[in-house]
């Protein structure tokens, strides 16, 4: 799916998709009108309304398995920035154990890195254009720093190993959340689905061939059922992009504040 579809706000996005799931189902309904005349209107007579039933099923499944694709990745998302802001505090809290300008120096780092997060690498992970080829000079920084510093007790020495798993579980985090952003609904996936859909609307069209009435309220009822099936699957389907992306507010709230002049 396009990134402008993925980037409407969701009142419109629900309004298209429901325009041309409704739209396909007039065009199916009008051909298998046109179709059903002679012997074809006999032989769509013949076809039992109980197939109705395993094609609703299998639609169901598959909307099912590519949901299940869509909530997992979406959860991963919010661990991994939760993970990363996680770390990023536990470094701020720790560092306060290197009174001075270590700390000042830590948080100044950890500013820098969530400014750059927020402004830069998240428009790029909308994007599915982050990659994890470049580490992020601030963390990599605050790293080397951590690894320099001469503890001057028992206290000091655990502080600094803490600092430096928390630095490594931040650079973690990031990975995974780079990793989630490059994922989505692929487009076999949406094509067995959509075909699927496809195979249920002309069921219930040639079902119900003779009983025009019957055939547009039954096409009209699974039209929005699978309208709101593709809606919630799309609107979720890029964790990082649209009205419902996830944001970089866990790692904001983390950021140390400037202090004043």
């Amino acid at each position: 799916m396009s990134d402008w579809l993925h980037d409407l706000p969701l009142i419109w996005m629900a309004l298209v998709i429901f325009g041309v799931i409704y739209v396909l189902a007039a065009v199916i309904q009008i051909v298998v009108r046109l179709l059903a005349t002679g012997d074809r209107l006999r032989a769509f007579k013949a076809i039992s309304p109980g197939m109705l039933s395993p094609l609703g099923i299998i639609f169901g499944l598959f909307v099912v398995f590519t949901a299940a694709q869509v909530w997992n990745d979406t959860d991963h998302a919010n661990a991994a920035v939760n993970r990363e802001a996680s770390a990023l505090k536990s470094v701020l809290v720790l560092s306060g154990g290197f009174p001075g300008e270590p700390d000042a120096h830590f948080a100044g780092l950890i500013r820098r890195y969530v400014e750059e997060t927020a402004t830069q690498e998240w428009p790029m992970m909308a994007r599915q254009a982050a990659t994890l080829s470049i580490s992020p000079a601030p963390l990599a920084e605050a790293l080397q720093q951590a690894l320099a510093l001469s503890p001057g007790g028992p206290g000091q020495q655990i502080a600094q190993r803490e600092i430096v798993t928390s630095l490594e579980n931040a650079l973690e985090a990031r990975r995974q959340r780079i990793h989630v952003s490059q994922s989505q609904v692929n487009l076999t996936k949406w094509m067995c689905l959509v075909l699927q859909a496809i195979c249920a609307f002309f069921a219930i069209a040639i079902v119900h061939s003779e009983n025009r009435l019957a055939s547009a309220i039954s096409m009209g009822m699974f039209a929005t059922g699978v309208a709101a099936s593709v809606l919630l699957i799309l609107a979720h389907d890029r964790p990082f992009l649209g009205q419902l992306a996830i944001g970089p507010e866990p790692l904001l709230q983390v950021m140390p504040k400037m202090p004043k002049s």
